[in-house]
């Protein structure tokens, strides 16, 4: 099993990765398809138009997490990492004005938003929460083109085919060949005490086998640019978050009162939790914003790992540029893990499979650059992991608001605990990683639905909207 770290860490925008990324990159999916050849075309058939419906989480809350906004973005060829944010709204308006979509290389094609793009909340596709219907007709009405697609987390993106081809290999060896294979905790460990490598040095290992070492370098630097952007856009802004609940961003007035408390020199016990915290809810208040943020894994849960870096580089002195890299290649190490195992969706498994994830990936990657064995460090993770178990994702309505801000901000603490006990023992503990993972995975299959990223249940009814 091998999944890179540019996969666990991939540059986009807000608010959700599975429900804002994932339908934008399926509408460039389909875009594609309709141009090759993969697909039996009818002689003198061309597409004229497309029509879109949502099912299940997304039907649900695709509203409040702009899928709809997502897809139209993604049929005009926009894509979640290079997209403008600025200039979203103006593709949008053009969209509905005219009536049409126009994406670089295609003809025309008719598309009525109001029409053309459904939130079916009633039907639910059978492969997974997040699904999704693409459909391409002719001027005469025929359909000559229909996909399914389901968005799995993290903004991975696959269709109904390779949905059922990825459950038959999970078990088996497939994909890049690489020299440490692991996908379990267990496997890592083993590989480890074997090779006498970390598992930053198995993971980069494992990496260069498709990218040069200074390749992979310039992309973990360039994820850590965007991560560090994002904390400093966050603690520069104000004002009310979009979306109706009117919350106010809370993260540059905390930031300014903290500068305050730092140049006077005065005592606060509190001072590290504190830094997480501001760390994590600017990250957070950006993506619920739709600004540009890093997935990890998810968008929901984007706080936790660059809180927690910016943490390492704030209070360690020996923080460098090399241990940013091994605590990314360490985190997507167990990021990868958990998502071949369980799942980083909130739709399929609750928050536990976003927020906890993060926390195990961010306790990993700082017991890592702490100095932590590879025991440790799997400690470490399974730690924060475990204390995030049974987590449920009801976001009120719909919105990556509350309680996502402030529970990024809770799981930050939460790895930074879980690393520095991990780091006071000798790696050997009661629960295995592995262990952990297959109850959250448990722990998702039984969850009823209201609690999965529908806001049908928890919080999501329980509070008023204001």
């Amino acid at each position: 099993m091998f999944l890179s770290v540019f996969d666990v860490f991939k540059i986009g925008i807000g608010p959700s990765s599975s429900h804002t990324m994932g339908p934008m990159s399926a509408a460039n999916r389909f875009l594609d398809l309709i141009l090759s050849d993969e697909w039996p075309r009818p002689s003198n058939a061309a597409v004229a138009a497309i029509q879109v419906s949502l099912h299940g989480s997304l039907a649900h809350t695709g509203i409040g997490h702009g899928s709809g906004r997502a897809v139209i973005l993604g049929l005009m060829g926009e894509r979640p990492d290079l997209v403008d944010p600025d200039k979203m709204d103006e593709v949008i308006e053009e969209v509905e004005r005219t009536g049409r979509i126009t994406p670089p290389g295609h003809p025309s094609y008719a598309f009525q938003p109001k029409a053309d793009l459904v939130f079916d909340k009633k039907m639910a596709l059978p492969g997974h929460a997040n699904g999704m219907s693409f459909s391409a007709f002719d001027r005469d009405g025929r359909l000559l083109l229909k996909r399914i697609y389901y968005s799995i987390g993290g903004g991975f993106v696959v269709t109904d085919t390779e949905l059922g081809a990825m459950r038959a290999q999970k078990n088996k060896t497939a994909g890049v060949k690489v020299p440490y294979p692991f996908a379990t905790a267990q496997q890592m460990l083993d590989m480890a005490a074997r090779s006498g490598m970390s598992i930053a040095q198995m993971k980069r290992a494992n990496e260069e086998c498709s990218m040069s070492r200074q390749e992979l370098d310039n992309g973990l630097d360039r994820i850590w640019a965007a991560m560090n952007s994002c904390i400093d856009r966050g603690l520069s802004q104000d004002g009310i978050m979009p979306g109706g609940l009117k919350v106010r961003r809370r993260a540059r007035a905390i930031h300014d009162k903290l500068q305050e408390e730092w140049r006077s020199n005065k005592v606060n016990p509190l001072l590290a939790n504190d830094w997480l915290s501001v760390y994590a809810m600017a990250v957070n208040e950006e993506n619920a914003a739709g600004g540009r943020v890093v997935t990890s894994p998810t968008n929901g849960a984007a706080g936790v790992v660059p809180a927690t870096i910016r943490y390492y580089l704030h209070f360690h002195e020996d923080a460098d540029q090399d241990g940013i890299r091994d605590y990314l290649l360490t985190a997507a190490a167990v990021g990868g893990i958990i998502k071949h195992n369980a799942s980083i969706s909130g739709a399929e498994v609750g928050c536990q499979g976003e927020v906890g994830s993060a926390s195990a990936m961010a306790a990993a990657g700082l017991a890592a650059v702490m100095g932590g064995t590879p025991e440790q460090i799997e400690n470490a993770a399974e730690i924060a992991l475990e204390h995030h178990l049974g987590m449920t994702c009801d976001p009120v309505a719909g919105l990556v608001q509350v309680p996502c801000i402030e529970r990024n901000a809770l799981g930050a603490v939460k790895a930074v605990t879980a690393a520095s006990l991990a780091l006071k023992g000798d790696g050997k503990h009661f629960v295995p990683l592995d262990a952990c993972i297959e109850t959250m995975r448990q722990t998702g299959v039984d969850m009823n639905e209201k609690y999965k990223e529908t806001s049908t249940g928890g919080l999501a009814v329980n509070v008023v909207e204001c």
